[in-house]
């Protein structure tokens, strides 16, 4: 039975061992975010978790904990990289930026079951690994809340799209604001339902 994430795999492979974790795949709009954190292990702030299990308030809780107690750094890669080299290149490219933030680390637990090349450590996949890693589970709250806040500023510049509510994400509502309002500056082209309605010729200007 799995009660939450632990410092095992951090305790077993010893020395500066960050976990990585990204948000923002699959949104029509925005960059996606990597984010990669070291914990002091004799001062990890108390209810992490896998970000997607804790509400917004205790996510932001427990960053402004982890900005105190932590290293953590923030990787994007750009709408524009996204379209240019694929979404799943795109997250790898902004996971190695997050890792490249800090300081050198021994190792790094990346989320997930596929290791993005050209990381500057030796690393290891965790499948759920923000559920099983204190260190992804950091890494996945600075992820969510650095992406959610960046969603809501570009919502101020394109309202009508409901970034502040669905970060990009294709919700209905943000589905038929493509369809009545057109496509952003901020939308990933490569998306089937953006090039459909780019292909329609409804765009918006920056």
């Amino acid at each position: 039975m799995n009660t939450g994430p632990d410092f095992s795999f951090e305790t077993r492979i010893g020395g500066r061992v960050a976990g990585v974790d990204e948000v923002g795949r699959g949104p029509l709009a925005g960059p996606v975010t990597a984010a990669a954190g070291v914990l002091d292990p004799a001062t990890i702030p108390e209810g992490l978790n896998d970000s997607k299990k804790l509400s917004a308030r205790k996510r932001t809780a427990l960053l402004e904990q982890l900005l105190e107690r932590a290293e953590v750094s923030l990787g994007w890669a750009s709408v524009e990289e996204i379209d240019a080299i694929n979404i799943r290149n795109a997250t790898f490219l902004a996971m190695r930026r997050a890792l490249e933030g800090l300081a050198p680390v021994g190792h790094a637990l990346i989320d997930g079951n596929a290791l993005p090349p050209e990381l500057p450590c030796p690393a290891t996949t965790i499948v759920k690994g923000d559920g099983r890693s204190l260190s992804i589970a950091a890494a996945s709250i600075v992820a969510k809340v650095g992406r959610d806040k960046h969603m809501m500023a570009l919502s101020r510049q394109f309202p009508g799209y409901g970034w502040e509510r669905n970060a990009g994400y294709p919700t209905a509502d943000h589905k038929q604001a493509l369809l009545d309002l057109g496509v952003t500056p901020h939308h990933r082209r490569s998306f089937k339902p953006v090039h459909n309605i780019l292909y329609q010729g409804k765009s918006v200007s920056s």
